[in-house]
């Protein structure tokens, strides 16, 4: 297995160094890869953040004639038909429809725990990617960055997709927790939104402005599944897992697992917002977040709009964001903006096609930029369709992504982590600290 790693040299070039990793050596770097959609990685600064591009860790499949590689991402040209490219053409779509681009298939790192998602690759490989993404919904075990090109998917950064599971008795966590959080201890960040949705389990949220929250996808989370938070111009915080017993678990009480799910998305902002006040905002409910029941579909808004129904909170980005499940069989359209030319979906489990392009399970399909207004998703399998839907319009601004930073020029970028050196986002904190510590602290 090999890791491509950008990093910029000292005039702001982009260089790519190959290195070989073994298993074990993988197993180790865990909790770097796995930090990646929060703090980054790469040339340690003080307090312990890393700064460097947002894909460092992305795995590189083998290499063939017609391919080419960017971080995370891997191309093929019209003479390649390599089945590790998961790179296809569509055409013939009506003219009112917006139609698939390409598919692209990102890494699954092992994580939490991390034999579970090394079992569920070799799987994969014996008995098929589908097979195994069935698997991993059942038992966790897994992390997948999306690392888009973001001057391509603007006004969107990254998606990452995360599948854990916290069992009490297993022995091995219980070893690695002592050096290896359950969670994202204090990082800061700057100059773009983070919408972080939990599909199971739940998060606890603490940050240098004195904000505490605890949110998920469980009862005692009081439907408010997801936070909105607009990062501005600095600010440092702390995502823990809520780990406590699944409510609808098989196991007794004391042997119950914690089940986690989440998507993290990262929205950028015009320039000219991105040193607003930072601002943390919990979603979920009828109102925040509506939900839209069709005869066989479900449709959550937790941004924008959908069939003439708005989500509540409004961004600086022109953009929309859906969580739709759909039966087997089923059909579920959506119109777009004519200012939305960025389209791409994930599909979270099941399948489904548009036009004629099936969309398999854990793929990306980025839709054609130009092209209708109208979005045709069909479930034609018996498992039907959950994805998430991306739509935006591009802020057609330069931007520079870096750690945890999200800008449009490198000078930006230095002067986010000078001021991040000098405090002026905070300090950062051990989160084993105590509510009445951390206030105190902060």
């Amino acid at each position: 297995m090999h890791f491509v790693h950008q990093k910029r040299n000292n005039d702001g070039m982009k260089k790519k160094t190959k290195s070989r990793v073994t298993l074990t050596q993988l197993l180790l770097l865990l909790p770097l890869t796995t930090s990646a959609f929060s703090i980054g990685a790469g040339v340690k600064q003080k307090h312990g953040v890393f700064r460097d591009s947002v894909g460092i860790m992305a795995p590189a499949l083998p290499r063939s004639a017609g391919q080419y590689y960017r971080t995370g991402v891997l191309f093929a040209d019209a003479s390649t038909t390599s089945s590790s490219a998961r790179v296809y053409d569509s055409s013939g779509d009506a003219p009112s429809q917006r139609s698939v681009a390409r598919l692209e298939k990102f890494a699954r790192l092992p994580v939490w725990p991390a034999w579970n998602g090394v079992a569920l690759f070799v799987l994969s490989r014996l008995l098929g990617e589908e097979v195994a993404a069935k698997l991993e919904d059942q038992v966790g075990g897994r992390v997948c960055p999306n690392f888009f090109v973001a001057e391509q998917t603007s006004p969107f950064v990254m998606l990452v997709h995360h599948r854990h599971s916290f069992a009490p008795w297993d022995p091995i966590r219980l070893f690695q927790k002592t050096f290896f959080p359950e969670g994202f201890p204090a990082h800061p960040h700057r100059g773009f939104i983070t919408l972080t949705y939990i599909l199971r389990g739940g998060f606890v949220h603490r940050d240098s402005l004195g904000v505490r929250q605890t949110y998920g996808a469980e009862a005692r989370h009081e439907g408010k599944h997801s936070q909105l938070l607009t990062t501005g111009a600095g600010l440092l915080h702390e995502e823990m897992f809520d780990i406590q017993p699944d409510d609808d678990g098989g196991w007794p009480g004391f042997l119950q697992p914690s089940s986690q799910e989440l998507y993290q998305l990262w929205l950028n902002v015009p320039g000219s917002t991105k040193l607003d006040s930072p601002q943390v905002d919990l979603l979920g409910g009828p109102t925040s977040t509506p939900t839209i029941r069709g005869v066989q579909t479900e449709t959550i808004v937790l941004l924008g709009e959908h069939d003439g129904i708005k989500a509540q909170v409004e961004t600086a980005s022109d953009a929309t964001v859906l969580h739709v499940q759909m039966e087997p069989n089923s059909v579920w359209t959506h119109t777009l903006p004519t200012s939305h030319e960025t389209v791409t979906l994930y599909m979270r489990k099941g399948a489904a096609t548009i036009g004629d392009m099936r969309i398999p399970p854990h793929y990306t399909a980025y839709m054609e930029a130009g092209g209708g207004n109208e979005l045709t998703v069909k479930a034609n399998g018996a498992d039907g369709a959950d994805f998430l839907l991306l739509a935006g319009a591009p802020l057609r601004e330069p931007i520079q992504a870096q750690g945890s930073m999200v800008m449009n020029r490198p000078q930006e970028i230095d002067d986010a982590y000078r001021d991040y050196q000098l405090g002026k986002m905070g300090a950062p904190w051990k989160e084993s600290l105590t509510d009445e510590q951390w206030q105190q602290h902060i």
